[in-house]
């Protein structure tokens, strides 16, 4: 069985670097599940990019995952962080992260054009949406959507205890 590890470790190189905790068990599942539910329903029509580096004016971020219009690729030239916001910026709360940490990333990133943050909570099994001059809306269950972007998922799928 192999070692498994739950008290907080010394920062890593990782952490330094994207300027967020390393990424939990729990964590990687609902990752998993929101980048694949994501693919299904919306592949066609928008870009759904994970751990991808963002550059939003004095804005430097790297959300869990990131959904953009359709956007071409080209394999011969790579982008390092992203200057242009995504249109939905979706965090996953790890064990190990602050709240209101995580609150205050939205709220900057909603600050410099990210139309909408989803806040994923596993340990509540719940995901609050955040868009700029709206109060925040939490869902326990059923679909979560937001009236901005028209992105819409059914909660159970990111809390499934079966990969997609």
């Amino acid at each position: 069985m192999p070692e498994m590890i739950t008290e907080r470790q010394p920062v890593s190189d990782y952490e330094l670097e994207r300027g967020k905790p390393m990424p939990s068990r729990n964590h990687s599942i609902i990752q998993a599940n929101v980048v694949v539910a994501l693919n299904t329903r919306y592949r066609n029509a928008y870009s759904i990019l994970s751990e991808l580096s963002l550059k939003l004016g004095d804005v430097s971020v790297t959300p869990d995952v990131c959904v953009y219009p359709k956007l071409a690729i080209d394999w011969s030239s790579d982008v390092v962080k992203m200057t242009a916001p995504p249109l939905l910026a979706i965090e996953i709360l790890s064990a190990t992260q602050s709240t209101q940490d995580v609150v205050d990333k939205i709220y900057a990133m909603l600050r410099v054009g990210v139309k909408a943050c989803w806040l994923v909570q596993p340990p509540i099994q719940a995901v609050t949406v955040f868009v700029d001059g709206a109060k925040p809306k939490t869902f326990t269950d059923g679909e979560i959507s937001d009236a901005l972007t028209g992105i819409a998922l059914p909660i159970d799928r990111i809390f499934s205890a079966e990969q997609l």
